[in-house]
């Protein structure tokens, strides 16, 4: 981590039941679309919230108060009743068998002389409770604990401790929380009061590090109100306008031991009912409660889901009346990060389609990076890595993502595999979930690439100090792996060993034309291909990394990338500009990396470009070459073919998802078909996304050219089908901002505006290359 620990605490448990291990799930059968074991219902395999409490006798005035939390689960501190805190899932998700992070309240206003009263509640969380794929439960633990200690200085000058360790002091027990996980959801019932009648207990500490805070907290922040409302039978269907990832709030009066049910989604059908997309083991996203008579503001505490529609059931007209929306709310729940860029261009599907990004990364910055929030909630590495670059366009990512790469390096394997989600919870490590998988190439890379990206956006080149180590580890990994070293053939000879074929990848993942059947054709089908071209690429970076920090073999690396794209060519290069696998992203990362011969580069994209053509002008692309699709065929002459896809309407296509009333970024092109059908897929995956940094730098014109924006280019390539587009980047040394205007056939006007201590490569069609640093500037071309 980036800071020590200066504190260490002691540790209570409550009295609570034992988390219910759910069977263990093969992930490759569940793709494969086998049979999964069926769950227990939730009232008999979850159980309640255990609480804490510690009353205490303040002396005498006090001047300041200080409190330290932490929990292996997830907690709310109250002192007096009052939250210490808007924070949310406190601790955060992290590694917790090898990081626990603990947080530090002001709460000097909630502590008085006199009599008090500290509170704790816990929950299952991301510790215990039932995430990822599929939907395990007891990830680092099966029982809940908790740890902290309140620093009271009073007005005399002493110091009073109140904390866990006199566990005689403190008190277990239950109150509404009938059951509570950070997946399925949560039942409260309010007629249950809290009742303190248990004791608690001194556990060992865990082995983890427990370290202070870093990065932001989770938090509520857009509100939503309902946009529109129907009936469904006995249930009420409200849509909120927008998917995000959070929760409801509902006041209203709720009658003794009636009931009322959410059931959460992000689609309606093809007939415009609630359609529950998201199958799988424990994906319910359902909340229920229980009432007691009287008014009741309603929300769930240790939970989330991923929607735009709800399904209330339980709504009693004789007694509450007619349904009012205004009774309900929605909160997006996100970290709180800090939104920096804006771009805003004279297509108004294209503004939606980039507020579509944005809002998918919003629900998916959530303690980390996130692929879904509604099915997986895990940090993929693959996916960051393709969004990074549009991630820290619009959000100042440094410290969020900064932390995410600490679980990132806390999971590496013993063997330098850089696992293919981080944190990894324990059922799927050694390949317990995907058999003989624990990383791949594009997701692995990550360690070199994400911090790279951080670099190159911010300018501190601790990260890449921080982090050279794990890079290095994984690529000495990549080399011996592609080697044969871990493979049951051995070890390979002559340029057999730089083809990295020895071992899964998800190639170029969710690639369209081959998802009949699912995702893993397609990565079957691209695995030692896309692997191949990683190797290169990563190769290359570390070697940059290299030059930047000072550190030995950055040569030695630049001469294996020459070693592997040779191999590369026997292998995979079928004749002048034709590859032996005949898929665009396979075209796309071949020419993105450098990968061809000079001579045979420009054949290999009118290739590409051809079999756009012939596809109709659609993608086909994955996950992995999707990021690059764009920039090969301008950078090669065909920036007319670029045009076509982007502005394709048809599927797949980002315009497509606009058309049929996307209002984040689908997981699968065809999320909706063209016929209507609505899949069963996340309707709210940030990868795809990463056109928004296309649109930045090649529509906008803004691009990044020296670390921290020192200095950056202005050059609008004017693609075709745009009038306007004017962005703002909010950098350390001040705000960016470029604007430009003007018909296609005639003389256009373009802004720009430098901070201080920055210079502005302006290259506009035939103006040539001229430099200006700070203030406002005018251009026409």
């Amino acid at each position: 981590m980036t800071c020590e620990n200066d504190w260490t605490p002691a540790w209570l448990e409550p009295e609570q039941k034992t988390v219910t291990r759910e069977p263990q799930i093969n992930l490759m059968d569940m793709f494969m679309g086998k049979p999964m074991p069926e769950s227990d219902p939730n009232e008999v395999r979850l159980h309640p919230c255990p609480m804490l409490r510690r009353e205490f006798t303040v002396a005498g005035p006090v001047t300041s108060a200080t409190l330290r939390c932490t929990a292996r689960g997830i907690y709310k501190a109250q002192v007096n009743g009052a939250d210490v805190s808007e924070a949310l899932f406190a601790p955060d998700f992290t590694a917790y068998d090898k990081i626990i992070m603990y947080q530090a309240y002001d709460v000097t206003g909630l502590v008085h002389e006199g009599e008090n009263r500290w509170d704790v509640t816990l929950a299952d969380g991301w510790y215990a409770g039932r995430i990822a794929v599929p939907g395990d439960s007891c990830q680092f633990g099966d029982r809940l604990s908790f740890a902290g200690e309140l620093r009271i200085e009073l007005a005399d000058g002493s110091v009073q401790v109140v904390d866990t360790a006199d566990a005689g002091a403190w008190k277990s027990g239950r109150g509404k929380y009938e059951w509570s996980d950070i997946q399925l959801g949560e039942k409260q019932d309010l007629r249950r009061e809290a009742v303190f009648d248990g004791a608690a207990v001194p556990v060992d500490a865990p082995a983890a590090d427990v370290v202070p805070q870093v990065g932001p907290a989770v938090v509520r922040r857009e509100r939503l109100e309902a946009v529109a409302f129907w009936a469904e039978g006995d249930a009420i269907v409200v849509d909120f306008g927008q998917v995000i990832a959070g929760r409801c709030r509902i006041e209203c009066d709720l009658a003794q031991d009636q009931e009322l049910r959410l059931e959460h989604a992000e689609v309606l059908d093809a007939d415009g009912k609630f359609f529950m997309n998201i199958t799988g083991r424990n994906k319910d996203a359902v909340d229920e409660f229980v009432g007691r008579g009287g008014h009741e503001v309603l929300e769930p505490d240790f939970t989330f889901h991923g929607f735009r529609y709800v399904r209330l059931s339980g709504w009693d007209v004789a007694s509450q009346g007619a349904f009012d929306p205004a009774c309900i709310v929605a909160f997006a729940i996100r970290s709180d990060l800090t939104e920096v860029g804006r771009v805003r261009t004279s297509d108004e599907r294209v503004n939606k389609l980039i507020s579509n990004t944005l809002w998918s990364q919003r629900g998916n910055m959530l303690s980390i990076p996130t692929d879904c929030p509604q099915r997986e909630r895990m940090g993929w590495a693959g996916d960051i890595q393709v969004y990074a670059p549009t991630g820290c366009f619009f959000m100042d990512l440094d410290s969020f993502l900064s932390r995410w790469l600490d679980q990132v390096m806390a999971d590496q394997a013993e063997d330098g595999q850089v696992v293919d989600y981080s944190p990894m919870p324990t059922p799927a490590r050694g390949g317990a979930i995907m058999p003989g998988v624990c990383s791949s190439a594009g997701w692995g890379d990550a360690i070199i690439a994400v911090p790279w990206e951080l670099y190159r956006q911010y300018g501190d080149v601790s990260v890449l100090e921080r982090c050279y180590d794990a890079m290095v580890r994984w690529h000495e990994y990549c080399v011996a792996s592609a080697a044969g070293a871990f493979s049951d053939g051995g070890e390979k000879s002559g340029d057999d060993r730089y083809i990295w074929d020895t071992t899964f990848h998800y190639g170029d993942w969710m690639l369209p034309s081959l998802l009949a059947n699912g995702p893993m054709d397609g990565a079957m089908a691209t695995k030692d291909f896309v692997a191949t071209c990683w190797l290169a690429h990563s190769t290359d970076l570390l070697a940059q990394v290299a030059d930047v920090l000072g550190r030995d073999g950055a040569d030695e690396r630049r001469a294996y990338a020459a070693n592997v794209r040779r191999a590369f060519r026997g292998r995979f290069v079928a004749g002048e500009g034709r590859l032996t696998a005949e898929f665009q992203g396979l075209y796309v990362l071949a020419l993105a990396f450098d990968m061809l011969e000079e001579r045979t580069r420009q054949a290999a994209a009118d290739r590409l470009a051809q079999m756009i053509r012939d596809n109709g002008n659609r993608l086909d692309t994955g996950f992995l070459s999707v990021p690059y699709l764009l920039d090969v065929l301008g950078d090669f002459g065909h920036a007319d073919v670029a045009a076509d896809v982007f502005w394709q309407d048809g599927c797949p296509g980002w315009l497509y998802e606009v058309d049929h009333g996307a209002t984040t970024v689908w997981e699968n092109w065809l999320g909706v078909a063209p016929d209507g059908t609505v899949g069963t897929f996340s309707f709210n995956h940030y990868a795809f996304g990463c056109v928004c940094d296309w649109i930045v730098r090649k529509v906008g014109g803004l691009r990044l050219r020296e670390p921290a924006w020192a200095e950056f280019d202005v050059a609008p390539a004017f693609v075709r089908g745009f009038d306007s587009c004017e962005l703002e980047h909010e950098t350390a040394a001040g705000t960016v901002r470029v604007a430009w205007s003007g018909a296609e056939a005639g003389t256009r006007e373009v802004r720009v505006s430098v901070p201080a201590g920055c210079r502005a490569h302006v290259l506009l069609p035939g103006a040539g290359e001229q430099v200006v640093g700070e203030g406002e500037h005018v251009f026409t071309c």
